[in-house]
């Protein structure tokens, strides 16, 4: 989303951006793009916050916004029926995952939201399956896949010993990362040269060293925490795996395949689309640390091959995920979806 405001034609589109919190790492590169409103959201259920949504109505008037564009699961409740309310023509509401993490009453809540919008942009065919799945009408629904900078990403020389595995995904129950761990300690016997580094915060934190401990094998697992240098983490390592048990279209997997690394995930939501199965990465059965354990050892004995994988998975990317192509798609999804509401408009006039 920050690239999409960054790269967006000024010439074309005036950029707003509102948030619930003016907080967090990544808050300097957004006001560096477009000025920020804050609307202060504490829960849902409080007072407080529906005149945060007349202050939010007020705002969208006054800067006669045309197009709003949520980006995650919040945004999407609070102002999808905001906007239509404001009047706002264009509402454009965003899916980025297949099974919501989500209590029911939460899930039921965004459906609803989805009412509001115009059209609802996800990254993935698995995750619009899931949309249409839940009332969203198909001609509601447009398909966007994730963007790279593929550009930050180096691949350099790989043709010899394969040593770090890498992961990069949240430290939550649905990213698996057990799986990766039960696979680790069925090679390590046999390659104990082997390391694993774990890049992500997140609430397994402390339940998932206890694991690595439990596993022997704590010693070859680096927990490295939330990191801003993931692009010369993947550099540096041999082989990059995602063992999720639900996807749509991680930019984890992108990022890897864009810095020439071979990638290793289960064949679940969006990866299928994304990996081509022993051309441009590897894909296992969900839930199968031995399938896991013997994809990453099919790579270990054969490195050319991992590096010839890494580096069609780098032109693949860089073919079909440049963020030029996704920011050219937002455009003309907006063009496309406020020519269509003024010629509506137009009709409804004259008749």
């Amino acid at each position: 989303m920050i690239e999409l405001i960054r790269r967006l034609d000024r010439s074309r589109f005036e950029v707003y951006v509102a948030c619930s919190h003016l907080q967090g790492a990544w808050l300097p590169r957004v006001e560096g793009c477009a000025p920020i409103t804050e609307f202060p959201i504490q829960a849902f259920a409080r007072a407080s916050t529906l005149a945060q949504a007349a202050a939010f109505a007020r705002w969208c008037r006054a800067q006669r916004i045309a197009v709003l564009h949520t980006c995650e699961f919040y945004s999407n409740i609070f102002a999808l029926p905001v906007a239509a309310v404001a009047g706002v023509p264009i509402r454009i509401g965003s899916r980025r995952e297949v099974v919501l993490d989500r209590t029911r009453s939460q899930s039921a809540v965004q459906r609803m939201a989805y009412r509001f919008a115009s059209v609802v942009v996800t990254n993935a065919r698995s995750a619009a399956g899931a949309l249409a799945a839940e009332g969203v009408g198909h001609q509601r629904i447009e398909i966007i896949p994730n963007g790279v900078a593929i550009d930050l990403y180096r691949p350099r020389a790989r043709s010899g010993e394969i040593r770090t595995i890498l992961t990069v995904a949240n430290l939550r129950a649905e990213k698996a990362h057990e799986l990766l761990f039960e696979a680790a300690a069925r090679l390590l016997p046999r390659y104990p040269a082997l390391r694993f580094q774990v890049v992500g915060d997140g609430p397994r934190g402390g339940e998932l060293r206890e694991l690595a401990t439990t596993l022997g094998i704590r010693t070859q697992v680096d927990f490295l925490g939330h990191r801003e240098d993931v692009p010369a983490l993947l550099s540096a390592a041999d082989v990059f795996v995602l063992p999720s048990r639900s996807e749509a279209l991680p930019n984890s997997v992108i990022e890897a395949m864009a810095a020439g690394l071979p990638v290793i995930a289960t064949a679940v939501g969006g990866l299928v689309e994304l990996i081509d199965d022993g051309r441009t990465g590897r894909l296992v059965a969900p839930d199968d640390p031995v399938a896991l354990a013997s994809a990453l050892e099919s790579l270990i004995r054969a490195p050319r091959v991992a590096t010839a994988i890494g580096l069609t998975a780098r032109d693949h990317i860089a073919r079909h995920y440049s963020f030029d192509r996704m920011v050219r798609a937002f455009e003309h999804l907006y063009v496309a979806r406020l020519d269509a509401a003024r010629s509506a408009a137009g009709s409804r006039e004259a008749a």
